[in-house]
């Protein structure tokens, strides 16, 4: 940690053929982490993408970018998300206590104020931070988008948690079990582990995460499966 209390950060990005969307995603990442630096003076970053079984250009692509790679196997985000989170931290060479995590996905894109947030909320004592995602409304028909602005009132985060916009202090993170192998729903099962230690939980929706609104997607029961239900839901199918 920096002398003003500034904690050194993880970013993970776990990828699996994501070529279509990723520069689209680093490139707000890489905006967000500028901004930071900005508003947080001295504070240390440290982005790892872990490229899990990827066939298309998802790698070269991850490369022209200033972060580092690492590329795995395990097609498996809980797997992605934890190898990813151990290479960052050990690259800062910090105390637990004095490192921050913020995970977001490779189809996924943030605001520039997302990451300068999180860390405001950390200092204000959240142990975790639940940011809300959104479906891209390109992708979705305007009855669908609409029904999500009505049924998502600003200022009001449902709490959900999500591996899209999440951060966590690495000491709780550990304590917690870290992601386990698993392909969906590592991250709701890791802050169910930190909300069972008493850690101090936060959501907010004042940096949402817009993340693709396709309706098939990387893990089975992900969030592309809640934006296909509602669909369905929507326009009466099945």
């Amino acid at each position: 940690m920096t002398a003003d209390g500034v904690p050194a950060v993880a970013i993970v990005v776990p990828v699996h053929d994501e070529a279509e969307l990723l520069d689209g995603c680093l490139a707000a990442l890489t905006a967000a982490i500028e901004h930071t630096r900005r508003t947080h003076p001295g504070v240390r970053i440290s982005t790892v993408v872990v490229l899990d079984a990827c066939t298309d250009a998802s790698a070269r692509i991850a490369r022209s970018w200033p972060v580092r790679t690492i590329s795995i196997d395990a097609r498996n985000v809980g797997t992605a998300r934890r190898r990813g989170v151990a290479a960052a931290v050990a690259e800062l060479v910090s105390p637990p206590a004095d490192v921050w995590i913020s995970t977001t996905d490779g189809d996924s894109v943030v605001p520039v104020t997302w990451l300068s947030h999180q860390l405001d909320l950390r200092a204000a004592g959240a142990d975790v931070v639940l940011g809300t995602v959104r479906p891209d409304f390109a992708d979705l028909t305007l009855e669908h988008a609409e029904h999500w602005l009505e049924t998502h009132p600003s200022g009001r985060p449902a709490g959900n948690v999500h591996g899209a916009n999440l951060g966590l202090r690495a000491d709780v993170y550990l304590a917690a079990g870290q992601f386990a192998d698993l392909d969906q729903h590592e991250d709701v099962e890791l802050v169910r582990a930190a909300r069972a230690l008493r850690a101090r939980v936060v959501a907010t929706d004042e940096n949402e995460v817009v993340t693709s609104g396709r309706f098939w997607g990387r893990t089975p029961g992900g969030y592309a499966a809640f934006v296909r239900a509602t669909h369905e839901r929507i326009a009466g199918v099945g």
